[in-house]
């Protein structure tokens, strides 16, 4: 930590650091250009859920066809496209306002 760098308060719990941490820039208390790769963290994969979802067996047959053409398990494709879709519907939230 260099000494332009505030120290880091001590919290109570994880409520308390996670609000701390909401509304200040890190930067502020961190010398990021000292920070160094971790390569354990390149192998984490996200926390997956089992979901069940019915589907019209046409429906799957379709992802099954579409899937086989890319070469990938279709449960992967719809995962794939669940996660476009959701990009697509939250791109207009998470563009910077040009008016």
């Amino acid at each position: 930590m260099s000494s332009s760098n505030k120290p880091v308060p001590q919290f109570n719990n994880e409520d308390e650091e996670r609000a701390f941490r909401a509304d200040h820039d890190s930067t502020a208390y961190i010398d990021w250009s000292k920070a160094e790769k971790n390569p354990a963290f390149s192998r984490l994969k996200p926390t997956t859920r089992t979901v069940s979802i019915r589907l019209p067996e046409s429906l799957i047959a379709e992802l099954k066809t579409l899937a086989n053409k890319r070469d990938v398990p279709y449960q992967s494709l719809v995962k794939i496209f669940l996660a476009e879709k959701v990009r697509e519907e939250n791109a207009p939230y998470n563009t910077p306002d040009t008016k």
